[in-house]
């Protein structure tokens, strides 16, 4: 079994394009096959390096490796359809010795006007057929005088059906009649999507094609063509579309729509890859949350649903969730600051700083839907200010009436050691307690505020270790933060100061 994915590197790699490629790779990896990457990069105008680069990166992001193709370091590659032309046009010439393709000199204008003048009167928009009959030597002699034409495929006069046997969608069929005689080179001597997809999907001896659903009316082409070169075709298995929630065409004004937006945002590779595998297919058992290697264990292409996938963030949100639950907090500290960087919070951490992030980050990301919010969850802890809390009114009117239990922090933790651990810190809450009487809402609300500055975020008991340990590290790559004992004596000091 050889299968490939194909992408077009004109823009970033859509999420209906990488479940697409999902799709692909865990077919092949069930069956013990063959996967190929291959670049149709012939929209010269469009295609990219960079585009071509950050599918790659994208692809490798979301661990679906490949075997064959573009930098995978497989037996060939790397395959890239502009550096295939040569492929194409020998191809080409052999058609056309057997008078199965032609030159064409129609100009776009006269192909509009045909194309015009066929709707009006209700007819396919097929190509009539002017140059069909030139003779060879004629058409070669006006090639000579550099007169711009195309290459086109001579179907048949008489009409047929087209039919093949999707693995999806069942059987298809397509009347040769409103298919007309199509281009296969353009007057630049590139080759048309149809045309150059077939040569390489039979020269790379392709056994299944799943793809997305807008290419099931290019399949009788594809089908005639394979035909007229003596191939046997591949299986084809149309898969539907992504669509937003609203049910349409899945596009920015639903959000993030390409692989790359999914990451920056801090979403996890395993977890997007999960998600985009559950989209028309379901691996069965009862079960959803599962590895890449055990859904290729389970997927059949036969099991993919015909209606289209309807791409739900919330759902997204929910897998990633389990995700960053599941992850070592190591690796979500390193992947983690990027986001941190950005507020200048951490720059170039050293082990230190990252053993410290290793404590820090899963206790934000524990109660988070994505990474890129680790900083709001985490702002208690670099950038605390006594000053600017108390600036909020609503901080300002509970500190007044709880000055006293503030005043009993204080004063325990300017005779008390570091609160490193849960026990510690409760036992200092404790003693604030016997010294007020404030219980519950009354004596924890009032804590919360002086040593976070905020009125609500991380539990207690697992901040105040966390400003501890960073106020200990000093350095490392991590902004100083300020200790519990200070904090509490800035907020004091600040909440005495303006009510002097």
């Amino acid at each position: 079994m050889r299968l490939r994915f194909a992408p077009s590197p004109t823009g970033q790699l859509h999420v209906g394009n990488a479940r697409t490629a999902l799709f692909n790779w865990l077919m092949a990896r069930g069956a013990g096959g063959t996967l190929i990457l291959r670049i149709e990069d012939t929209d010269f105008a469009r295609s990219t390096k960079s585009a071509e680069s950050t599918a790659i990166d994208d692809l490798r992001w979301l661990g679906l490796n490949w075997d064959e193709g573009a930098d995978g370091g497989g037996r060939h590659g790397p395959y890239r359809q502009s550096e295939r032309l040569h492929i194409y046009r020998a191809h080409a010439v052999e058609l056309m010795s057997r008078g199965q393709a032609y030159h064409c000199f129609c100009a776009e204008e006269q192909l509009e006007m045909d194309r015009y003048q066929a709707l009006r009167a209700g007819r396919p928009p097929k190509y009539i057929g002017r140059c069909r009959n030139i003779p060879r030597d004629d058409a070669r002699r006006r090639i000579e005088n550099g007169e711009p034409a195309v290459i086109r495929f001579r179907v048949a006069d008489e009409a047929r059906d087209i039919t093949f046997n999707d693995i999806v969608r069942s059987e298809v069929s397509f009347n040769s009649e409103v298919i007309g005689d199509f281009v296969l080179v353009r007057s630049d001597g590139v080759p048309a999507y149809n045309f150059a997809v077939v040569i390489d999907d039979a020269l790379m001896e392709i056994t299944h094609v799943i793809r997305g659903e807008d290419h099931i009316s290019n399949t009788p082409r594809q089908l005639l063509l394979y035909e007229a070169l003596g191939w046997k075709p591949p299986l084809f298995a149309h898969v539907s579309m992504v669509l937003g929630p609203d049910h349409s065409k899945l596009s920015k004004r639903h959000g993030a729509t390409s692989v790359s937006e999914f990451r920056e945002r801090g979403y996890l590779p395993e977890a997007l890859a999960n998600y985009l595998a559950l989209l028309g297919w379901s691996p069965g058992e009862g079960e959803e949350l599962l590895p890449l290697d055990e859904l290729a264990r389970r997927f059949r292409i036969e099991d993919v649903g015909k209606s289209a996938g309807v791409f739900d963030p919330e759902k997204l949100a929910w897998v990633n969730r389990h995700y960053l639950k599941a992850a070592a907090p190591d690796r979500l500290a390193r992947l983690a600051v990027p986001f941190l960087e950005q507020h200048g919070w951490v720059s170039q951490p050293t082990d230190a700083g990252l053993e410290f992030l290793a404590q820090a980050v899963p206790v934000a990301a524990a109660s988070l839907d994505r990474l890129d919010q680790v900083p709001a969850r985490l702002h208690f802890l670099f950038d605390y200010a006594a000053a600017r809390a108390l600036e909020d009114p609503a901080v300002r009117g509970e500190a007044d009436a709880s000055r006293n239990v503030i005043a009993a922090l204080a004063g325990e933790l300017a005779s008390s050691g570091p609160l490193n651990d849960r026990e510690t810190f409760r036992a200092v809450a404790a003693r604030v307690r016997e010294k007020t009487g404030a219980k519950g809402r009354a004596l924890f609300h009032p804590i919360r505020l002086a040593l976070t500055g905020e009125p609500e975020g991380v539990e207690l008991d697992l901040a105040v270790p966390l400003i501890e340990k960073g106020a200990r590290l000093a350095g490392g790559g991590v902004r100083s933060i300020l200790g519990a004992a200070e904090r509490a004596s800035a907020f004091l000091y600040e909440l005495e100061k303006s009510g002097r």
